[in-house]
């Protein structure tokens, strides 16, 4: 089975193709700059070499039609035809309560993607235009949903209500949400294939670290807790997102300074996180360049991220009532030796020991836990597109 899997975003768009016998990429490639001046596709060819075509690109559906065209092409295209490709999956970031899974997608299940528009302004739309463009150039193909949110659909009421006035849970869908979670559903599964055991029986803690950046509670399977909430704002200090603050600030801010509500936003969102504190980058391994060469606020700034890491994994081990393994993955969780032992340096009460030469790791599965830890310790890349196309498969099939 082909599976196609596509990732928009504003003016990008990420793919990869996959044979789903041995789960092989036969392509993957990137779209930026559409809509704008200078939009390229950058592929890898037969050979693995990227090649970059810069041509014109008003929208989704022109892009999307170059990537087939570069997909069925004869000397780089492992396609002979469009039709070759079984069924497209699409990662959808908010499906707010109405999805507890991925889904086939017909107009009931684009009417209630497009109502969730108000809880990811800035993703459900271009996720939208991917969908539209491929049921427009690929009509007899079927597309399925793969929603950032559905995995957290198992955290229990009284996880994922805030103290509001229940009312605005009910009308208006105030509530804790949770995202990336199909990364931390792909980690949790490899995790429980490498430790050798099931994973209904495990209890494990998925750190997904990079300029976005969450942590999960797995029970036996199931999330049941996640520190990203009503939106990706919530909970770690990310890149230039300020993660957890007091809501009274945002009063005080319009109140005593007179900001608009867009301007709060852009602080929020685009000037906090490490940039903020740091004012040197939101690109941990500038910040980590800078705090090494002496730079104060860098170094403060990289020890509030571990500090809020370490916390959250602190927090998490007392909803299950243990841990039998801790996962890093993602930019940072996946390629800082640094980040991973200053998280886990105060963790031996929960059982967590790194050896510090197997944490000499750097974007590769990898135990890292010390052979005394009670608590296993992993480095797994994440992997989200395979994760889309085994759903995209499973639903796909099942539906033909």
């Amino acid at each position: 089975m082909i599976i196609l899997v596509i990732n928009c975003g504003s003016s990008s768009l990420k793919y990869q193709l996959f044979c789903m016998e041995g789960e092989r990429v036969l392509a993957r490639g990137l779209v930026e700059r559409i809509g704008m001046a200078g939009s390229v596709l950058t592929v890898a060819n037969r050979d693995q070499d990227k090649v970059r075509i810069q041509t014109p690109m008003a929208n989704h559906k022109e892009a999307i039609s170059l990537v087939l065209d570069t997909l069925t092409d004869g000397e780089m295209g492992p396609l002979a035809r469009y039709e070759d490709i079984d069924a497209i999956g699409h990662r959808v970031v908010h499906g707010g309560e109405a999805f507890a899974g991925s889904v086939k997608i017909d107009d009931l299940v684009m009417e209630a993607v497009k109502d969730n528009i108000d809880l990811a302004p800035l993703h459900n739309p271009p996720n939208i235009m991917g969908i539209e463009a491929c049921r427009e150039i690929l009509p007899r193909v079927p597309q399925v949903a793969v929603f950032d949110t559905a995995f957290h659909q198992t955290m229990p009421k009284y996880a994922f209500l805030y103290g509001l006035p229940y009312e605005l849970y009910e009308k208006h869908g105030i509530r804790r949400y949770g995202f990336h979670g199909t990364s931390h559903k792909y980690v949790a599964l490899r995790g429980a294939v490498l430790l050798g055991r099931p994973l209904e029986e495990l209890k494990i803690i998925t750190c997904h670290l990079g300029n976005g950046a969450s942590i999960a509670a797995i029970d036996r399977g199931r999330s049941v807790e996640t520190s990203m909430g009503f939106t990706p704002l919530e909970g770690l200090i990310m890149g230039t997102r300020s993660g957890d603050i007091d809501p009274s600030i945002i009063l005080h801010l319009q109140k005593e300074l007179h900001m608009s509500v867009a301007e709060v936003s852009d602080i929020l969102n685009k000037k906090s996180g490490i940039y903020g504190i740091s004012g040197v980058s939101s690109d941990f391994r500038d910040v980590e360049k800078a705090a090494a060469d002496g730079n104060e606020r860098a170094q403060l700034a990289l020890e509030t991220f571990y500090y809020q890491a370490m916390k959250y994994i602190g927090a998490y081990g007392a909803v299950m009532n243990g841990v039998d393994l801790l996962v890093f993955t993602a930019g940072l969780g996946e390629n800082s030796k640094e980040t991973r032992a200053e998280i886990c340096k105060n963790l031996g009460y929960l059982g967590v020991e790194l050896d510090p030469g197997k944490n000499a790791v750097r974007g590769q599965e990898a135990l890292i836990s010390a052979a005394t830890s009670r608590v296993a310790v992993y480095v797994i890349p994440t992997n989200e597109e395979l994760m889309i196309a085994r759903d995209t498969a499973k639903i796909a099939g099942a539906g033909s």
